[in-house]
C-alpha cells in the first residue's frame, strides 16, 4: 500500500512539473506570450529547474531545449526512484525507456487537458483571459481536424475528435511501452 501511495504522489508531482516544462516548451514554440495567467503559472512551476539548465544549454530559436531537458530529467529521476523503491528489481536499462514513455504520456495528457479546457471555455466563457492562450495552443491540433470535419449544425466537434484521437494514442503508447519492456526483459539486460 505504501508503494502505491508513493507512486501516486510521485506521478502527481512529477507529472505536474514535467508537464509545465513541456507546456513552457510548447508555448515558446507556438510564440504564445507568457504575460498571461497560464504563462505566469508555468514560470512559477519551472523556473527553479529550467533557469540553471539554460546556463549550460542555451535556447536555439523557437525550441526551448532546457525545458525539454528538465522534463526528461524529472521523469528519469521518477523512474529511478520507483526502481529503487521496488528493491532494484528488473533491469536498470529499462529506466530510459520507461522515462520516455512516461514523458510521452505526460505530453498527451497535457494536450488532452488543453483541448478539454478550451472546449469547455468556448461554451461557457469564450472571452475569459486564458481563452486566447488556449485557442493558440489548441489550434495546431484542431486545424487539420476542422479541414476534414465540417460544422454540424454550427457546432464544432473538432475538440471532441481531437480528444478521442489523443485517447487512442495513449492506448497505443501503453501497448508500445509494454512491448518495449518485454523486449528489454527478454534480452536479459
Amino acid at each position: 500500500m505504501l508503494f502505491e501511495i508513493l507512486t501516486f504522489v510521485l506521478d502527481i508531482v512529477v507529472g505536474l512539473i514535467s508537464g509545465a516544462c513541456l507546456l513552457r516548451l510548447y508555448m515558446q514554440q507556438q510564440r504564445v506570450p507568457f504575460g498571461n495567467p497560464v504563462g505566469q503559472l508555468v514560470f512559477a512551476l519551472t523556473d527553479w529547474i529550467v533557469l540553471p539548465l539554460r546556463k549550460a544549454f542555451p535556447t536555439k530559436g523557437r525550441w526551448d531545449m532546457p525545458s525539454l531537458l528538465a522534463a526528461i530529467l524529472l521523469v528519469l529521476v521518477q523512474m529511478l526512484l520507483l526502481w529503487l523503491l521496488t528493491g532494484a528489481a528488473g533491469s536498470v536499462l529499462a529506466l530510459p525507456w520507461l522515462a520516455l514513455c512516461a514523458l510521452a504520456k505526460v505530453a498527451l495528457s497535457g494536450l488532452m487537458g488543453i483541448l478539454l479546457v478550451f472546449a469547455i471555455l468556448s461554451w461557457v466563457q469564450p472571452h475569459s483571459p486564458i481563452a486566447g492562450v488556449l485557442q493558440r495552443l489548441s489550434d495546431p491540433l484542431l486545424k487539420p481536424i476542422r479541414k476534414l470535419v465540417p460544422l454540424v449544425g454550427n457546432v464544432d466537434f473538432s475538440a471532441l475528435i481531437g480528444l478521442i484521437a489523443l485517447q487512442v494514442l495513449l492506448m497505443v503508447l501503453a501497448y508500445v511501452q509494454a512491448w518495449g519492456l518485454r523486449a528489454i526483459v527478454s534480452t536479459g539486460l
